[in-house]
């Protein structure tokens, strides 16, 4: 009988070695819910390259916008969970946009396989220079003035959105939001002025704040960024409760195999030593830390449990 059982256990070690080395037996599809351009498109498109690198078989991106993230979200909550369909997830469409849109058609936690982490990158209030204001104080002074200002965001639900939506309603001022289907359509309004203030990404907006195209008022990082020291945070300007950044994770449908999901996480972790991905890291300031499938799943759901309380307490008082 021992013997029987140590048979069967061998033929299944083997059947699931085989698994793992099959996959991934066709192109795998990474969705990408915002526009091209963007940081969660950069994100995903560096890591697809590493990705198609180490297995072999290519890993193209899909960028399938709508709803702020959240209809390309959706659609891969649905799809097979074959391992040939995962997505760029993080905090715009598993935290933030769910708990901004209570009508969302997906549970963040219970839909998905979370997989890998790829990295954060801080938020910058941005203006265009012919908005004539050089601090956070004067950006205030001018929206109180002028009754309310336009501003561009990635999109609905992301924390572009949110951290504006935060700002006005904790400083008493009108913010109206101008949504875009991702990152690299905003910035470019807001470098032709036809917006003069938005919420985005260092890694969407920091050649143009390096180039003087834009002006930084403010970020959302702990501490000040060591590229522009000049520039506080929004913990320095009386919102002690507010540091965040714009992560990106790794996620697929519920109920990937374990052995599929065990491989994905170990090449995102070995692609964090790939040249090309190290350069990204340090000119976009991403703060990248190696996670397993566990971690990352413990992880997003800290965030929801951090970001939902707030988010629904302020926009419940609007």
């Amino acid at each position: 009988m021992i013997r029987v059982l140590g048979i069967i256990a061998a033929v299944a070690l083997s059947f699931t070695a085989v698994f793992a080395g099959e996959w991934p037996s066709k192109p795998v599809r990474l969705v990408v819910p915002f526009a091209a351009g963007g940081a969660a498109d950069t994100m995903g498109r560096l890591y697809a390259d590493a990705l198609t690198a180490a297995f072999g078989k290519q890993f193209y991106v899909e960028n399938r916008v709508g709803g702020g993230g959240l209809v390309g979200t959706e659609s891969v909550a649905r799809a097979e969970p074959d391992g040939l369909t995962l997505m760029v997830s993080g905090i715009p469409t598993h935290v933030l946009g769910p708990a901004m849109n209570k009508n969302v058609g997906f549970d963040a936690m219970r839909d998905f396989t979370h997989i890998a982490y790829f990295g954060g990158t801080p938020n910058l209030l941005i203006v265009h220079p012919s908005l004539g204001v050089a601090s956070y104080r004067d950006f205030l002074a001018l929206a109180r003035h002028a009754g309310g200002i336009e501003y561009v965001s990635a999109g609905f639900g992301t924390m572009g959105n949110w951290i504006a939506e935060f700002l006005a309603a904790k400083e008493k001022i009108k913010l109206v939001h101008v949504a875009y289907k991702g990152g690299g359509q905003a910035v470019l309004d807001l470098l032709a002025g036809h917006v003069k203030v938005g919420m985005l990404t260092w890694s969407t907006v920091g050649e143009h704040v390096r180039a003087g195209r834009l002006l930084p008022l403010a970020t959302t990082s702990g501490q000040r960024l060591a590229y522009r020291p000049d520039v506080p945070t929004l913990r320095e300007l009386g919102h002690a409760e507010f540091v965040a950044t714009t992560w990106y994770s790794l996620s697929g449908p519920a109920g990937l195999a374990p052995d599929i999901v065990e491989s994905a996480n170990r090449e995102v972790v070995n692609a964090l030593e790939r040249p090309q991905l190290k350069r990204h890291i340090e000119q976009d300031a991403l703060e990248t830390k190696a996670m397993s499938p566990a971690e990352v799943t413990r992880f997003m759901q800290s965030e929801i449990d951090r970001w939902t309380p707030m988010i629904t307490r302020l926009l419940g008082a609007k």
